[in-house]
């Protein structure tokens, strides 16, 4: 039995969408969005459409940016010899937030996951190999410590290893399971200063 409206349903159907939403979450936002000023939910609805609009990936890291190139690739200041490679921009974010690598990113937007369907096809690998004929010194590769993270984090390896690029892996302390984006920047940076070589 529907106890809304046609389009009170269809936007709570719509929130229920998102990935982490659940259906009683998805009833709050939608009732909290219509109750919202018209102009306050019109600048919500444009900030979406604007973003989807505009937002690509860039054309050296991979990550979401609104521009070719993002501010972090685009930056003399960093040290463009030292890859991380990361998840999703998310992770590449928690990491910005220490303050501590100076080096550029690389963002794969996803892991090796067979049992998803997920191979190395899959992600942004292709790009990263295509990186790697430049001048770089060193990949650290900071994929989650999750079964798809190290099986990443191997073939990764095993990639770059021919070519004589340093290939480092960050060190423990990140949970087993953890999503690096949820972990606090005292642990992130202990990780990263405490990698190994693979």
């Amino acid at each position: 039995m529907d106890y809304y409206s046609s389009h009170i349903s269809k936007l709570i159907e719509e929130f229920a969408k998102l990935p982490g939403i659940g259906a009683k979450s998805a009833g709050r936002l939608a009732f909290h969005v219509i109750n919202m000023p018209l102009e306050q939910a019109k600048s919500l609805a444009d900030a979406i459409v604007d973003a989807k609009s505009n937002v690509r990936y860039c054309k050296n890291c991979q990550t979401l940016t609104d521009r070719d190139y993002c501010p972090i690739c685009e930056s003399t200041k960093r040290n463009h010899k030292v890859i991380m490679v990361v998840e999703q921009t998310r992770d590449m974010a928690a990491y910005e937030r220490t303050g501590k690598f100076d080096g550029v990113y690389h963002v794969l937007h996803g892991a090796i996951s067979p049992m998803l369907g997920i191979g190395p096809n899959d992600i942004r690998l292709k790009e990263l190999i295509e990186r790697l004929r430049g001048d770089v010194e060193e990949v650290i590769v900071a994929t989650n410590s999750s079964v798809e993270g190290e099986a990443t984090a191997v073939y990764i390896s095993k990639l770059i290893k021919p070519t004589g690029i340093k290939v480092s892996r960050i060190a423990s302390g990140v949970p087993v399971g953890g999503d690096l984006e949820y972990i606090d920047e005292i642990t992130l940076l202990r990780a990263l200063e405490g990698r190994t070589e693979l």
